[in-house]
């Protein structure tokens, strides 16, 4: 049993490996299209489908939607313990690694200090924090103002996080959140 589920990890790892060579290619085939006179518009939404790092148990989705005013992020985790757990987009849509750390840092392209979802200086990455219940399921739904689906802030092909721990919205650059308990591809959602 437990090489049948060694196999499914390491094979669903490669897929989503696939997928994020795929999905980090859209910006390059959108300037060739650009270019060509053909420009594929922005995604209206995007998924992230989270998978338990080595060891966990965590799984969720999590469904980012344009808006006007940003990107609307809808999640649904289950498989925490209860309490706050760093919510977090990553540089990389890598899930290659056991650990998740092949996902890299924080999402950062503005080079800014690690911060609350709230504040005006932050990483575009820094989602906040997920609160699990006695049960150890959490939902976040809002609107995050930085966040995009083109441009310099867009998180198509980029990681999803959930840690072990909170996010204490002050230690630079991770804000202390700990290990990653699971980890996601951000990819373009079907219409």
């Amino acid at each position: 049993m437990k090489t049948s589920v060694s196999f499914l990890s390491s094979s669903l790892r490669r897929v989503l490996t696939v997928a994020a060579v795929v999905f980090a290619a859209a910006p390059l085939m959108r300037a060739q299209e650009a270019m060509s006179g053909l420009a594929m518009p922005a995604p209206a939404a995007a998924v992230a489908v989270l998978i338990p790092t080595e060891g966990n148990s965590v799984r969720g989705v999590v469904h980012f939607t344009r808006v006007a005013n940003g990107v609307h992020v809808v999640a649904n985790v289950s498989g925490l313990t209860p309490g706050n757990h760093g919510f977090h987009i990553h540089e990389y849509g890598d899930a290659s690694s056991p650990d998740g750390t092949a996902a890299g840092g924080h999402f950062n392209p503005g080079h800014k200090d690690h911060g609350a979802p709230t504040a005006d200086d932050r990483h575009a990455g820094d989602l906040g924090n997920l609160h699990a219940d006695a049960d150890g399921n959490a939902t976040v739904d809002y609107v995050d103002p930085l966040i995009a689906f083109e441009g310099a802030t867009s998180i198509i092909g980029r990681g999803v996080i959930v840690h072990a721990d909170a996010d204490d919205f002050k230690t630079q650059p991770t804000g202390n959140a700990g290990k990653r308990v699971a980890c996601g591809v951000i990819g373009i959602a079907k219409p």
